[in-house]
């Protein structure tokens, strides 16, 4: 059976998406402080929200970019000639690189933040908690998409992959699940575990404003954005309280969420800073 990438990308968000809900109800890392279905019901509400608006302005001019970008040879990896098995491992590094930028850009420009803290806003952190972004984060996010079409040229097969793998790198670090130290240590070191997450939507900033890698964790080492999670057993608890707490009041509601950039605050931004656990 033939699946389309679409349809391929669809299906993987769906099964990673059930199969961590469950994770989450049978090994919580966190107790819940919020109805964990209206949790449910707010999120997958946000997403319905951003689908249609995604669909409608923003997935066909995307994919005709592709295509015609493919169809000029334009791009990067267009003049280093790869294709095949080559093409989708390097895009898919090269891609999760831009992305990291892209959120790193996220929590230090003021207007891009005003966006962003919608999703830092959750007072609580599990698998739904990758559904809430505002979606007037999402058009940004698919303007700033479009140059990293325009300048590494990937094939559709590999953006649809980096897509996919994207989403469930998101649904895995942020779900309400842990390892055992050993465990963690060693997912870290390659990918984005649960607990290196839990601690970027740490009130503490000093954790907050670090770790912004999405699915390879080395791009907070290589330059300079790594903040070690605590492991258990060791004093300090980062992750005990997540997200703005001046945000509290209006973590599940749906007109607070969505009117949160007009508030004009700063809340959790901050400048480039040396300063790390």
């Amino acid at each position: 059976m033939n699946i389309d990438p679409d349809t391929g990308k669809l299906l993987v968000f769906l099964g990673g998406f059930v199969l961590l809900f469950v994770c989450e109800s049978a090994w919580r890392k966190r107790q819940n402080q919020q109805p964990r279905w209206k949790r449910l019901g707010l999120h997958a509400g946000i997403a319905a929200l951003n689908a249609i608006l995604v669909r409608l302005l923003t997935y066909a001019p995307l994919l005709a970019l592709l295509v015609w970008v493919e169809h000029q040879g334009w791009g990067l990896r267009h003049l280093l000639g790869l294709s095949g098995w080559p093409e989708l491992v390097a895009s898919i590094i090269v891609l999760d690189g831009f992305n990291y930028w892209w959120h790193r850009a996220n929590h230090r420009v003021r207007i891009l933040w005003r966006f962003h803290k919608v999703h830092h806003s959750d007072t609580e952190m599990d698998v739904t908690t990758m559904l809430r972004f505002h979606p007037g984060e999402l058009m940004i996010s698919a303007l700033v998409k479009a140059g990293w079409i325009m300048i590494w040229g990937p094939s559709i097969l590999a953006w649809f992959v980096f897509e996919a793998l994207v989403s469930l790198c998101a649904q895995f670090h942020h779900a309400n699940i842990d390892f055992p130290n050993w465990v963690d240590r060693a997912l870290r070191a390659a990918i984005v575990s649960p607990r290196f997450h839990a601690a970027h939507h740490a009130v503490d900033r000093r954790w907050g404003d670090a770790n912004f890698s999405n699915f390879l964790s080395v791009w907070d080492r290589l330059f300079g954005s790594y903040a070690r999670p605590a492991d258990d057993g060791e004093t300090t608890n980062h992750a005990a309280a997540l997200g703005l707490p001046e945000r509290r009041d209006l973590a599940l509601s749906p007109w607070g969420v969505l009117g949160d950039p007009l508030r004009n605050d700063n809340l959790g931004l901050r400048r480039e800073s040396s300063q790390k656990p």
